[in-house]
């Protein structure tokens, strides 16, 4: 008796439902990879061409951004800062946080400057220092500059600098999407294959 062999509609689903099951595993542990560091919740799933290219676009960018806002008088990333306080909401860093553990010392500098401490790192991706705190607290060493202060040394930069850290956190929002939901193309393919009707045989 000969062996019936699969429509190729039929074929060509299988082969796509192989291809998510290896690619995409525990969508929720590859998404938290994707957020931590771009293209490793990607390599995480296999999906090794794809982490390679997220990693080599998204990290440099982000890396330019933060050099642009840098200088040897004001610290270095001064343009990448979490900051809500009266007078200085920083909206952007909420863009900018979409790049994951990159913006991680921000928070960090941040809580250090709001307990009156001072900021690890000569000031790396620390709020600026606001007038209306009041006094400088005795842990500072020398008066730490107000937005104002660094956007004056660095200029054009850091808003240069800034557009490219919030193109880099835009552009991994998109990266984690892809790794919790997988290639578009797979989704709508199996959407168009449960509309369609299988042909009756002859």
């Amino acid at each position: 008796m000969a062996e019936t062999k699969p429509s190729p509609s039929q074929a060509n689903r299988q082969e796509e439902d192989d291809m998510i099951d290896i690619r995409l595993k525990n969508p929720v542990i590859a998404g938290v990879l994707a957020w931590l560091v771009p293209g490793l919740g990607h390599y995480y799933q296999g999906r090794y061409f794809k982490a390679f290219l997220f990693a080599v676009c998204i990290i440099p960018t982000f890396l330019a951004g933060c050099y642009l806002g840098s200088s040897p008088e004001v610290g270095f990333a001064r343009n990448v800062y979490y900051s809500w306080r009266e007078g200085d909401r920083r909206l952007f860093f909420f863009t900018q946080c979409g790049i994951g553990a990159a913006a991680i010392p921000a928070l960090v500098q941040a809580n250090r400057v709001n307990q009156g401490l001072p900021p690890f790192f000569r000031g790396a991706m620390s709020p600026p220092y606001l007038p209306s705190m009041g006094n400088v607290p005795p842990n500072f060493r020398g008066v730490p500059p107000t937005l104002d202060e660094i956007i004056g040394k660095l200029g054009r930069y850091f808003e240069i600098g800034t557009i490219f850290t919030l193109v880099a956190g835009l552009l991994n929002l998109l990266v984690i999407f892809d790794a919790i939901d997988g290639p578009v193309f797979f989704r709508k393919e199996e959407e168009k294959d449960e509309k369609e009707p299988e042909p009756e045989a002859a």
